[in-house]
C-alpha cells in the first residue's frame, strides 16, 4: 500500500469533511495543516492537500509553497473546496491564480462544499451580505453560475459536499472504485 499524507485546511468544516473520506478511501494519515511537519512526510511518496476556496486564495497552500524543497519529488494534488457549482473558467481561474512558479505542475480537484451563515465569522457574513445585495442588482441573464449558487443559498444552511468529487483524484492516485460507500 502507498504511504501518503493528507493536509488541510478547513474554515468552517467541508474541507475537513473531504479529508476525513479520502483518509478512509486511502489509509493515509491525516493532519491539519498548522500541525503538519515535512518530516512527518519523507517517507511519504504522495502529499494532498484539501482547503477551501477564500477570495480565489486557495487555504493552506503556502504550505507548499514553504516548504516546496522537502515535497519536491513526491506526488503532489490539491483539492480545493468551494460553495459554488464547478464552472470551468473559474476553476481555470482559482487555478492560474494558485499555481505559478515550481507549484504549476501540481494536479487540481474541486469539490463542492457547504454554506451555513450561521457559522462564518462577523466579516464573512457582512462581505458575504454586500455580495448578495450587488449580485441581487445585476440582471439574471448577466449572472455567472457562482452569483445564482450565492443568490440560492441566501440564508440558508446548504451541504453539498459528496464523495463523488473524490472520484477524479481517487483515479489519478490509482485507488479507483475507492468511494463506493
Amino acid at each position: 500500500m502507498k504511504k501518503g499524507m493528507i493536509l488541510y485546511r478547513s474554515k468552517y468544516g467541508a474541507a475537513k469533511k473531504y479529508a476525513g473520506w479520502m483518509a478512509e478511501a486511502t489509509g493515509f494519515d491525516i493532519t491539519e495543516v498548522r500541525w503538519a511537519n515535512p518530516v512527518q512526510m519523507q517517507d511519504c511518496g504522495t502529499v494532498l492537500l484539501f482547503g477551501g476556496i477564500y477570495a480565489s486564495g486557495i487555504a493552506g497552500l503556502s504550505f507548499f509553497r514553504k516548504h516546496w524543497q522537502e515535497l519536491r519529488g513526491k506526488q503532489l494534488a490539491v483539492f480545493c473546496v468551494g460553495a459554488s457549482p464547478y464552472e470551468e473558467n473559474a476553476f481555470r481561474a482559482v487555478r492560474e491564480h494558485n499555481m505559478r512558479g515550481e507549484l504549476a505542475g501540481i494536479p487540481v480537484f474541486y469539490g463542492r462544499g457547504a454554506w451555513d451563515q450561521k457559522k462564518m465569522t462577523f466579516l464573512d457574513r457582512t462581505l458575504c451580505g454586500i455580495l448578495q445585495k450587488s449580485v441581487e442588482k445585476k440582471d439574471p441573464a448577466q449572472r455567472e453560475p457562482w452569483m445564482e449558487a450565492l443568490l440560492c443559498a441566501g440564508g440558508r444552511q446548504c451541504d453539498w459536499t459528496d464523495r463523488k468529487y473524490l472520484a477524479p483524484l481517487l483515479d489519478y492516485l490509482g485507488f479507483s472504485g475507492q468511494m463506493e460507500r
